[in-house]
C-alpha cells in the first residue's frame, strides 16, 4: 500500500488529486495539508511514501518544504504546479515527476506508474540484499565445516541497511548508526546527525543487527552500545540513556537490568 500525502493551498486542487487517486486500490491517502508548514509536520508525523506537493504556496512553497526537510529525508515527490516553467527546477530538486494543473487522467496515470516502478525497484533491491546476507551466512557456515549440521545457523549480522530516498537508494553502514526509533510501520534510523526512514519493523531490525553492538532499550528504540555516554536514574525503577550527542532515551523497566549489565560488560 502506497501512503500518499496531498499538499496544496487550494481546496479544489486537493480534491482533484484525491479524486484521481480514488480508483487506485493500492494507494491510501494518509493526510492533506494546506501549506508548507503543515506539510513539514505531516511528513514527520505520518511518514508517507509519496507526497503530491504544490509548488506555489504562501509563506513556504513546495521547494521550501524540500529545502527545510532535506532531500534525503523526503519521500517520493510529485510536484504539482500551474506553470510548466517549474518543471526543470522540480527535477533539479529530485522530484520523481511533476504535474501541471489542471491535471489530466492520462498524465496522472503516467506519474503513478513511475511511482510504482520505483517502489518495485526498491523492494527488489532489498530482496537482493537479503539473499546476499543469506548466501554470506551459508558460506560462513561452509568454511566452519557446519554444512552437514541438521540445525541451520543464524545469518550473520547485517553490515549495511538500504534506505529508499527521493532520488534512489542510500546504503548506510551500521557503523554509522547511533540509534533507531519505531515509527508506526517504519523505523527512523539516526545516523551522523540525520534521520532516515525505512519500511521495516524494530523487531525485524533487532534480529538482523549484531546483539553484541545493538540493544533494544525500549519497545520503540534500539541503541548502539558504543554511542551510550551514561545511564541515568530518573526515579524509582526509571532510567534514561544519554547518548554522545546528548539524545536522551527512556529505558523500559523490564529491560533496565539487561541494559545495565551489557553496558558494564562492554566497558570492561
Amino acid at each position: 500500500m502506497i501512503r500518499a500525502l496531498i499538499v496544496d493551498d487550494e481546496p479544489l486542487a486537493r480534491r482533484g488529486i484525491r479524486q484521481l487517486l480514488e480508483p487506485s486500490e493500492d494507494v491510501a491517502i494518509v493526510g492533506e495539508c494546506r501549506n508548507g508548514r503543515e506539510a513539514l509536520a505531516a511528513l514527520e508525523r505520518l511518514a508517507p511514501d509519496l507526497v503530491f506537493l504544490d509548488v506555489q504556496m504562501p509563506e513556504l512553497d513546495g521547494f521550501g518544504v524540500v529545502r527545510v526537510r532535506g532531500a534525503a529525508r523526503m519521500p517520493y515527490v510529485i510536484f504539482v504546479t500551474a506553470y510548466d516553467e517549474f518543471a526543470v527546477r522540480a527535477f533539479e530538486t529530485h522530484a520523481l515527476d511533476y504535474l501541471v494543473k489542471p491535471v489530466n487522467e492520462a498524465r496522472f496515470a503516467a506519474a503513478m506508474l513511475r511511482v510504482r516502478e520505483r517502489m518495485r525497484f526498491a523492494e527488489a533491491l532489498e530482496l537482493t540484499r537479503r539473499i546476499g546476507d543469506l548466501l554470506a551466512a551459508h558460506d560462513h557456515r561452509d568454511r566452519r565445516g557446519d554444512v552437514g549440521d541438521s540445525v541451520v545457523g543464524s545469518p550473520l549480522p547485517a553490515r549495511r541497511l538500504v534506505v529508499p530516498t527521493a532520488t534512489g537508494e542510500l546504503v548506510l553502514d551500521v557503523e554509522e548508526i547511533d540509534w533507531i526509533q519505531a515509527e508506526d510501520y517504519y523505523a527512523g534510523v539516526h545516523a551522523r546527525g540525520r534521520r532516515h526512514l525505512i519500511r521495516e519493523s524494530l523487531a525485524s531490525l533487532e534480529q538482523r543487527l549484531d546483539p553484541d553492538r545493538f540493544i533494544r532499550v525500549h519497545r520503540s528504540a534500539i541503541v548502539r552500545l558504543d554511542r551510550i555516554r551514561e545511564m541515568r536514574s530518573t526515579g524509582p525503577g526509571e532510567s534514561v540513556l544519554v547518548l554522545r550527542d546528548g539524545t536522551r532515551l527512556p529505558v523500559s523497566r523490564r529491560r533496565r537490568e539487561q541494559v545495565a549489565e551489557l553496558i558494564r560488560r562492554t566497558t570492561r
